[in-house]
């Protein structure tokens, strides 16, 4: 039973479900197997198969694991946390073969044995474990104790020169409404040890840099953790005449980390002064205040850091129109405007053999800054054209390839 098929995934409807995962072949996929370079490790077995342009990640492992992942994985894709996408689960199936949980796997991510066998601007352990925090601190915020925080468990995207992390494994996953200290303490714990033991393999491997001290970097989790979550969560006493820029200020700083807020309290002090103990509910919500305004604009799907970019860009844009024509210019007119004439050049001058190496909107960022980097080096402006050119000459044909082979 495949539950449910899905337009998108119904082809996947014929593949060999009553033979073992592990014994599949291209003769009897179709030829639809492909191998992902540098993925992380798993306790199961995984294979990769490519239906309608799509590829999707197939993980055997017992049936009642495969509901319960099922199901969660649902679960916080409906809250915004960031996570791979659920296609189905194939269950009941013939004689004592484990069940199989089908996701989709998420375009133009990468692993972290990837990041770090092929860096791009510097070792990446920063910014994976920036990404990593704050995964975890959503998770958390939505009341999921992951139970597996691991690097090997998230996939990253390129988001503007940063990292976004998404979810790849619920297994060991439970929800409940708010999680306790101690059950927060013990992901954080376990997340410690398991990252640790990760960069040590990387180390054998002669893939960690050796700057890189594991030790550090699992103690590092511990302490932007608990900077992340006390920044969110934690209450302070402000006087009377503080409130109101304050509580505004403390707002401004939560939605700056990407988190939106649900409740602001304040409650009276015991010290008589006629200060207030403030509390901030935060929810977890997908960063989208950039994105959401973007995509409006220029119906352009994009990460976060990315859309802000973006959406920069096209402001500066709108400035050149409005000096040009000597009259304000509309933002809608001056977004469709840099559509049509600033980003889509670019997009289309990207040579067909250098295509999917990065997706196009993390191109058109690093275009941006190479514009940029040009400018600053020549002492004049770079126009975008210019700069894309020189981009795709001397730049991105050392980018990596995709990690997807066939």
């Amino acid at each position: 039973m495949f539950t449910p098929p899905g337009e998108s995934a119904a082809g996947l409807l014929d593949l060999p479900w009553r033979e073992p995962l592990a014994e599949w072949t291209p003769a009897t996929t179709g030829d639809r197997l492909v191998e992902i370079r540098q993925r992380g490790l798993s306790r199961h077995v995984v294979r990769f198969v490519s239906e309608g342009g799509e590829v999707y990640a197939l993980k055997e492992l017992a049936d009642r694991l495969a509901r319960r992942e099922y199901r969660l994985l649902r679960r916080l894709r409906e809250l915004g946390v960031p996570a791979v996408e659920v296609t189905g689960a194939v269950v009941d199936r013939p004689g004592d073969l484990d069940a199989i949980l089908v996701t989709r796997f998420l375009d133009s991510s990468t692993s972290y044995r990837a990041l770090f066998a092929r860096p791009r601007g510097g070792q990446p352990t920063d910014r994976l474990l920036d990404a990593l925090v704050e995964l975890l601190v959503r998770l958390h915020l939505a009341g999921f104790m992951w139970g597996d925080c691991s690097l090997s468990n998230v996939l990253f995207r390129m988001d503007a020169g940063a990292f976004s992390a998404y979810l790849v494994d619920a297994e060991t996953a439970e929800l409940h409404p708010s999680l306790s200290e101690g059950q927060r303490h013990y992901d954080v714990d376990l997340a410690r040890e398991r990252i640790a033991g990760e960069l040590f393999d990387l180390m054998a491997a002669g893939t960690l840099p050796p700057e890189v001290d594991p030790v550090a970097v699992a103690d590092d989790t511990v302490r932007r953790y608990a900077a992340l979550w006390d920044e969110l969560t934690r209450e302070e006493t402000i006087r009377p005449e503080e409130q109101r820029y304050r509580i505004a200020e403390r707002l401004r700083r939560i939605n700056a980390l990407g988190f939106d807020v649900d409740e602001v309290e304040l409650v009276a002090t015991d010290e008589g002064d006629g200060g207030s103990r403030l509390r901030v509910r935060t929810r977890v919500a997908e960063p989208g205040h950039h994105r959401r305004i973007l995509f409006a604009r220029t119906g352009l799907q994009t990460e976060e850091n990315q859309a802000r970019r973006l959406l920069n860009d096209i402001a500066s844009y709108r400035g050149w129109l409005e000096r040009e024509a000597g009259h304000p210019v509309p933002e809608v007119v001056a977004a469709n405007r840099w559509l049509a004439e600033v980003y889509e050049p670019v997009v289309r001058s990207i040579p067909e053999e250098l295509r999917g190496r990065l997706d196009e909107v993390e191109l058109f960022h690093e275009v941006l800054e190479h514009r940029w980097f040009l400018s600053e080096k020549t002492g004049r402006d770079v126009g975008t054209t210019e700069a894309a050119r020189d981009y795709c000459r001397s730049v991105l044909p050392t980018v990596p390839e995709d990690l997807i082979e066939p």
